[in-house]
């Protein structure tokens, strides 16, 4: 492979970067409300946030990015492909970032809240000095396998028009009708971009479980 045609495959490594954190980002910060609903004590709130999780999980990614796309982008509100995309991808991280939450959520004993509850502790005091981090140690080693499947996900990007690094493969692969050379390079460019987040996800469950232990 020419040094030009790799440098136009490596254009495609920062929209997949972007893409991808932009998508986890909002996805962890709009599960939270989420989750919230999920596990409230009343039976409606929980209901309509388990049939919307279970709406956004049911229906393929790729049809996701259509319907935002195509649908809503040229009949109502047009819209680029990247944030399109990123709406799309967005929306499903939401929902399976929210059920990764409350499986975390559900590990932490029913002692607990009653001691903040007999102990008088604020909400948002209990929340962020005790549930959370709590949550976020038990979440972490799905939250990174999600991670890097949302990564995966993004090459789906590629089918409106997301310059990402399946679209520039496929574009080295028409320029030089080696397929098989540029998207080999396009899998080895994912799984360096896998490595770091399993290995830091596992240094740092493995640092967080020593503190716990000592």
């Amino acid at each position: 492979m020419s040094s030009e045609t790799f440098s136009l495959l490596l254009q495609g490594l920062p929209v997949t970067i972007m893409l991808t954190l932009g998508a986890f980002g909002l996805g962890a910060a709009l599960a939270v409300p989420l989750t919230a609903l999920r596990v409230a004590p009343h039976w409606l709130p929980r209901t309509v946030a388990a049939l919307l999780i279970q709406f956004v999980r049911a229906v393929p990614p790729l049809l996701w990015l259509f319907i935002i796309f195509f649908g809503v982008g040229m009949s109502i509100v047009p819209i680029d492909p990247f944030p399109a995309a990123l709406v799309g991808l967005t929306l499903i991280a939401t929902a399976n970032i929210a059920e990764i939450y409350r499986g975390a959520l559900s590990s932490i004993s029913l002692g607990q809240f009653e001691a903040i509850r007999a102990l008088s502790i604020r909400p948002t005091s209990a929340f962020f000095e005790i549930i959370a981090p709590q949550v976020f140690r038990v979440a972490l080693p799905s939250g990174a396998t999600y991670l890097i499947g949302l990564m995966k996900e993004t090459a789906i990007a590629s089918t409106i028009g997301v310059t990402e690094l399946v679209f520039r493969g496929n574009q080295v692969t028409q320029l030089t009708f080696r397929g098989l050379e540029a998207f080999a390079v396009v899998a080895v460019l994912f799984i360096l971009l896998s490595l770091p987040i399993a290995w830091a996800s596992r240094w740092l469950d493995n640092a967080l479980r020593s503190k716990v232990a000592r």
